[in-house]
């Protein structure tokens, strides 16, 4: 499982373009710490804007895992859970429209990919879908020393606001 860990690190960052990897997840049977663990489980998160992309790397760590396996002469096994969430991309009139809402209010911002796999990824199957961030002191997203500026909460609300009045509009 260490390896595997590793390795994902090292496939996900040998490719050029901006994909992630993250492996966030390690169950350790029986998880004493005096006790050689008898069975791992972990989850592989792959993120990219391309679905062929994620394809190409999971491939990879899959034929990985089966290496690690006849290396160390143990059994594993995979299992994709979420093989049909593809990448989303926001719509382009939407993102138009948020930058005017945010220009309007004499506010800087700037056009990002987001490999994030927010609701949006499920709305964009449906309808035309767009995010918006404010930004976090120090850029520390998803930790608990995260802290976005009352300032920039206030801003961002201000930018959704226009943003969906715009909508209305159009």
């Amino acid at each position: 499982a260490a390896e595997l860990v590793l390795a994902v690190d090292r496939i996900v960052k040998a490719m050029p373009g901006r994909q992630v990897g993250t492996v966030g997840r390690l169950l350790v049977e029986p998880g004493a710490p005096n006790v050689v663990p008898g069975r791992v489980r972990l989850t592989v998160e792959l993120r990219d804007l391309r679905t062929a992309t994620i394809e190409t790397l999971w491939d990879q760590i899959r034929a990985e895992l089966e290496q690690l396996a006849r290396k160390h002469d143990t059994p594993a096994t995979w299992e994709r859970q979420h093989a049909n969430v593809d990448p989303a991309l926001s719509d382009p009139r939407v993102r138009e429209l948020i930058s005017e809402a945010a220009g309007a209010l004499d506010l800087s911002y700037k056009h990002m990919p987001s490999g994030a796999g927010h609701d949006a990824q499920t709305l964009a199957r449906i309808c035309p879908m767009g995010m918006l961030f404010v930004p976090s002191v120090d850029g520390i997203s998803h930790s608990p020393e995260e802290f976005t500026r009352p300032e920039d909460v206030e801003n961002g609300a201000n930018v959704l606001l226009q943003s969906v009045l715009r909508l209305d509009q159009a």
